[in-house]
C-alpha cells in the first residue's frame, strides 16, 4: 500500500498542486491508515502494491481512531484522507470497488474564527515601532502588510520585490494552485513599503540576485516559521501570547474590513477564497 500511497501523493503534489504541509499531512495519516491495515490483514489477501482494503479493514481503522482519544476533528481530517485515497484507487482501477462510503466522518461542529480587538491589533503593532534596529524596522513592515491584506503567512513570506507594485498602489498574490490576485494597498501601507524596500530591505540584502521581499539577518528569505516566532515574540511584549498567531492576524482583518462595511465578496476576494460562505464565517464573530 506504501507505493500506492506515494502515488497518490505525487498526484496531489503535481496534478492538484498541494502544499508541502497538505502533503505531510496525508502522508501522515494514510501510513497510519496502511500500518494498521497490515497488523490486521490476513497475509494470504494480497494484491499489487499491497493489502487488499476490505471493509473490515476500514472498520477495524475507524474503531481504532476513536480508541486513541483523538479529537472530533482529527478523526474527521483522517477519515477524508481514507477516503479520497480509496477514491482515487478506485478511479484509476487499482482497486476492484469504492468502499470510501464506508467511512463515515463524525460530524465537525466548526468553531468561529479567532480575532484580536481593534485595540489588541494596535497594541501588537505599537510593538514593533518601539526599537529603531533594522529587525524591527523589518518586522513592522511585515506586521502592518500582514494586517492590511489578510494574507497568509505563506504568500507574505513567499512575496518577491516585483509582486510589489507601488506605481499602481498593489500586490500581486498567486497561490499554490496558481489563482491569481491584486490587493490594494492604502497610502500609508504604499508608503511604508516604499521606504522598507528602498532602506530597510537594502541594509539587509547580500545578495543582487535575492529577490525575496523580506529578508533574514543572513540576506536570505524569511521562512514561515521564523516570521512565525517574530509574531509570537511582539505578542508576549504585547501581553497577548495566547491570542495572537499570523492566522489570527488574517482573521481579524477579514473582521474588521467587515464591521467597518466592507462587501463580503470584496473580502472574499482579497483573501482568496474560493467560496463565499468561507467568507461569511467572519460576519458571525
Amino acid at each position: 500500500m506504501q507505493e500506492d500511497i506515494t502515488l497518490f501523493l505525487n498526484y496531489l503534489a503535481k496534478e492538484k498542486k498541494c502544499s508541502k504541509n497538505t502533503l505531510d499531512a496525508y502522508h501522515n495519516d494514510l501510513s497510519q491508515l496502511a500500518d494498521h491495515i497490515s497488523h490486521i490483514a490476513s497475509r494470504d489477501v494480497a494484491v499489487t502494491g499491497g493489502v487488499e482494503l476490505s471493509e473490515e479493514h476500514l472498520t477495524s481503522y475507524m474503531l481504532s481512531l476513536r480508541e486513541k482519544s483523538y479529537t472530533v476533528s482529527t478523526i474527521a481530517r483522517k477519515v477524508a484522507a481514507a477516503r479520497t485515497f480509496i477514491k482515487f484507487m478506485t478511479e484509476r482501477g487499482m482497486a476492484d470497488s469504492d468502499l470510501s462510503p464506508k467511512l463515515s466522518a463524525p460530524r465537525v461542529n466548526k468553531s468561529l474564527p479567532q480575532a484580536l480587538s481593534v485595540l489588541e491589533i494596535k497594541k501588537l503593532l505599537d510593538e514593533t515601532g518601539r526599537l529603531p534596529t533594522i529587525d524591527a524596522r523589518r518586522d513592522q513592515a511585515m506586521l502592518e502588510l500582514l494586517y492590511a491584506t489578510g494574507l497568509l503567512a505563506s504568500e507574505l513570506m513567499s512575496l518577491n520585490v516585483d509582486d510589489v507594485d507601488l506605481d499602481r498602489g498593489c500586490i500581486n498574490i498567486t497561490n499554490m494552485r496558481g489563482r491569481a490576485r491584486k490587493i490594494p494597498l492604502d497610502k500609508r501601507i504604499q508608503g511604508l513599503m516604499r521606504e522598507y524596500i528602498a532602506s530597510v530591505r537594502m541594509k539587509l540584502l547580500t545578495s543582487d540576485k535575492q529577490e525575496a521581499l523580506f529578508l533574514n539577518q543572513r540576506g536570505d528569505r524569511l521562512t514561515r516559521q521564523g516570521f512565525w516566532q517574530i509574531v509570537q515574540g511582539y505578542a508576549d511584549a504585547a501581553g497577548l501570547s495566547s491570542k495572537v498567531t499570523p492566522r489570527t492576524i488574517r482573521h481579524s482583518y477579514a473582521v474588521h474590513r467587515l464591521n467597518n462595511g466592507a462587501d463580503l465578496h470584496s473580502v472574499q476576494e482579497v483573501l482568496g477564497h474560493a467560496h463565499v460562505s468561507t467568507t461569511k464565517a467572519y460576519k458571525q464573530v
